[in-house]
């Protein structure tokens, strides 16, 4: 590996046949099956500049290293850039496992972790205006009750293992965006209480930070995987609900909003929106989640690079990364 050592973003602009390493985060390592039945990995790997997949055979010496390498493994490769139908996919040639002492002393622990590209310490600024903005006392009471518990996990979580605002304080930068949202369209909707829409954009994905693990790569805990962020912020929610006594109508209106924010069934929701505050903030929460998954493939464009991204799931689609008026920004 005695190529340049590279960060993310400074791979994606490597000409073709270029050689590389670097050290990177091993976000997912999958097993796959071609059509030839011959096995291989399909990795994502990533630092705070950005993440970027490969695929590996299982016979090839990297291919072989990674057999007993881990997800959320810091990894040294090394290889040559590639692009598989216009989008980079290196050709990787090896891959090393990392002690945290060899981390360490890399000097690469604080340019592994991908972070919002948004002010850290506005965001908490912002997230306490937007708790002092709710204007009933006693809702407003139970929202500063539970970020006082668990704000500090809040402020660091993700918001996704890879869907949107998936790095670290995105959970705090998606209630944010959820909140500004919320107080932006509550004028044009008088039929919408506003202390139960800005406590529910606030509240509705506490249970994340008890869903995720909070390393250096996020993956689902326990009891994430067995009760879900749903679940688990309903569980958050009543607690504090309980503990300020909160009347027990507002609190079951609350509680839904939480239950329900995914919209569908089929996405995670324990309800379907049945009040207009629970309708409000699923629809909310769905806004910023896939204009944060735009924002982000936006972010992560090369320069003369592809026109498209790669396929978005959260969207069902490839994004135009373009802007229609390349020349009127240009000047600006």
């Amino acid at each position: 590996m005695n190529a340049p050592a590279l960060s993310a973003a400074a791979l994606k602009s490597l000409p073709a046949n270029s050689p590389f390493s670097g050290i990177f985060l091993l976000k997912k390592c999958a097993i796959r099956t071609a059509k030839t039945g011959t096995p291989f990995y399909s990795l994502e790997l990533g630092d705070r500049t950005g993440t970027f997949s490969a695929l590996v055979f299982s016979d090839n010496l990297a291919g072989v290293a990674l057999r007993d390498v881990p997800e959320g493994a810091v990894v040294r490769v090394g290889g040559i850039a590639e692009s598989y139908q216009g989008r980079f996919s290196p050709k990787l040639d090896a891959v090393e496992a990392l002690s945290e002492e060899e981390v360490e002393a890399s000097g690469a622990l604080g340019d592994l972790v991908e972070s919002s590209p948004e002010d850290f310490d506005a965001l908490q600024a912002e997230l306490d205006e937007h708790v002092a903005a709710i204007p009933d006392e006693s809702l407003r009471a139970v929202a500063a009750s539970v970020f006082a518990e668990i704000r500090e996990t809040f402020l660091n979580s993700s918001a996704a293992i890879s869907m949107h605002h998936a790095y670290r304080h995105g959970l705090l930068e998606h209630s944010c965006h959820v909140a500004r949202v919320a107080r932006a369209l509550l004028p044009l909707y008088p039929q919408v209480d506003p202390s139960l829409a800005i406590a529910g954009a606030l509240l509705h994905d506490v249970g994340k930070t008890v869903e995720y693990t909070q390393g250096l790569a996020t993956r689902k805990t326990r009891a994430g995987m067995l009760q879900g962020h749903v679940v688990l912020g309903y569980r958050i929610v009543r607690k504090h609900g309980i503990k300020n006594r909160l009347a027990p109508e507002i609190l079951e209106r609350l509680e839904h909003v939480v239950l329900s924010h995914q919209g569908e069934l089929e996405w995670g929701a324990a309800a379907l929106a049945a009040t207009p505050e629970a309708v409000f903030v699923s629809l909310a929460d769905n806004f910023d989640a896939k204009l944060g998954m735009v924002q982000a493939a936006l972010r992560n464009a090369v320069p003369g690079g592809p026109e498209f991204s790669e396929y978005l799931p959260g969207l069902k689609s490839s994004l135009l990364l373009t802007p229609p008026f390349p020349e009127a920004e240009a000047e600006s």
